[in-house]
């Protein structure tokens, strides 16, 4: 079942949202809502909206809406405002608080918005706003730009499409991280590293938890049986399970120099892999990204005893992370 996506262009009909020199919020926000819908539909996400025409509804009836559709994850697109024109620039995502899949999706957002040449200004707890407290799913409210701000306005007009694509890819980079959803050309793969998922996702679930209306504790889980896949492998690595102490069965007509790593991730984006990098580091694990594919893989340890890689990979199992062993191999 594909993921569902209700998306919200704020305001709407007798409330115009923040106003400067005649340019309407509502009418910036319905116009980019409906672009990032239909490159969403392309990508074959579920998607619904809270309205495609200038109508007004209250944030609890968007909230209703959204919970009665019973869609995975609610995203409203807004313009911010500042007391003084040209006072601010850039981009920022509200979310209820600062955790949990929204958290991750809401940073990726940021991210892909300031390649388009917006000033990042980071993901921000708003507990009180409606439409993040009511709704029982994921929900993030994005500023794009300032609307009092004339460079904001430039870059909203002369890269509207690229605006709308950087929304999207944050949100589908998000999903595919989980294992949520993989891209088109890839759907139909077995392997996790040519989907371009984390790359024990092959052989995991990924779930995102409604939340409740109090707590909203809507951490998307990923969860590792500790199996590793039978899929085949690409040509430069291979899904080892660490109880296969034999490999030779596996080279018949070669002597192999096999080394192995331990995979914790694999991004089409590389700013998302120098970012799990960072944190592994950071952490004192010997991490380091493998851009040799067409997929940057952030790989921990280079081991010559597949024991010595279990053992890399029950501790970042014990750090929370989605974890796989591949092997890389050179003729002698």
């Amino acid at each position: 079942m594909p993921v569902s996506i209700m998306l919200d262009a704020g305001h709407g009909g007798r409330d115009p949202g923040a106003v400067y020199n005649g340019r309407q919020e509502k009418d910036d926000v319905l116009k980019l809502v409906l672009a990032i819908g239909e490159i969403l539909q392309n990508s074959g996400i579920d998607v619904e909206y809270t309205r495609t025409t200038d109508i007004y509804e209250t944030p609890f009836q968007k909230a209703t809406e959204a919970n009665e559709a019973g869609v995975d994850f609610f995203i409203s697109i807004h313009r911010n405002s500042s007391p003084l024109a040209n006072q601010y620039m850039g981009v920022e995502s509200l979310i209820y608080n600062l955790s949990g899949i929204k958290y991750e999706m809401a940073e990726n957002i940021n991210a892909q918005l300031e390649t388009v040449g917006f000033k990042d200004l980071g993901v921000k707890a708003r507990p009180n706003l409606v439409v993040l407290r009511r709704t029982k799913m994921p929900a993030i409210l994005v500023e794009v730009g300032f609307i009092n701000s004339d460079s904001d306005n430039t870059l909203f007009d002369k890269n509207f499409y690229d605006i709308a694509q950087a929304i999207a890819d944050g949100i589908l980079d998000t999903l595919e991280e989980k294992g949520l959803w993989k891209p088109e050309g890839a759907r139909n793969s077995s392997t996790a590293s040519e989907s371009g998922r984390t790359s024990s996702d092959a052989d995991t679930s990924a779930s995102v938890s409604p939340a409740d209306d109090s707590t909203k504790s809507d951490v998307g889980t990923l969860t590792n049986s500790g199996s590793v896949p039978d899929s085949p492998c690409t040509s430069d690595s291979a899904h080892m399970n660490p109880s296969d102490e034999n490999t030779d069965s596996e080279f018949p007509n070669s002597s192999p120099s096999v080394t192995y790593s331990v995979q914790v991730g694999a991004f089409r984006n590389p700013a998302y892999a120098r970012r799990l990098l960072n944190e592994l580091t950071e952490m004192d694990f010997p991490a380091r990204i493998d851009d040799s594919s067409q997929y940057d893989r952030v790989l921990v340890g280079q081991f010559d005893v597949l024991n010595d890689a279990a053992m890399m990979e029950r501790r970042l199992k014990q750090s929370g992370y989605p974890t796989v062993i591949v092997s890389f191999s050179e003729e002698v």
